[in-house]
């Protein structure tokens, strides 16, 4: 799976889809192309010091790697968003979130209208 590192591209997932977590929030957007899934992490500096945000990040991007390649769409783009419950949050409980969201949110895109554009 590909990072996510430039900015129109959390900008683009911001106005895609999302689901909301105890710990996270998820971002998902479809390319609508054959390459493979993405993935970003962000947190915002209302969390604390870059040392808090930095390890929040490091959870949810170890989370990650371990509950997600088996669920990811290609051709998607995914952006998690910790929030300040990730920091200490059980780590089951962390990956059972990113899990959740996963679920939800392909359902929802599954069952949302396409949109179209201009």
């Amino acid at each position: 799976m590909q990072r996510i590192k430039r900015r129109q591209d959390f900008v683009a997932a911001a106005k895609a889809l999302s689901q909301a977590q105890t710990s996270l929030v998820l971002q998902f957007r479809d390319r609508k192309d054959d390459a493979g899934a993405r993935i970003g992490f962000t947190c915002t500096k209302k969390l604390g010091n870059a040392v808090t945000r930095n390890r929040i990040k490091r959870r949810l991007k170890e989370a990650a790697r371990l509950a997600l390649p088996q669920m990811v769409r290609g051709g998607a783009d995914y952006v998690v968003i910790g929030r300040s419950v990730a920091e200490n949050r059980p780590f089951e409980l962390l990956q059972s979130d990113l899990i959740s969201a996963m679920q939800r949110l392909h359902a929802k895109a599954a069952t949302a209208p396409e949109k179209s554009v201009p």
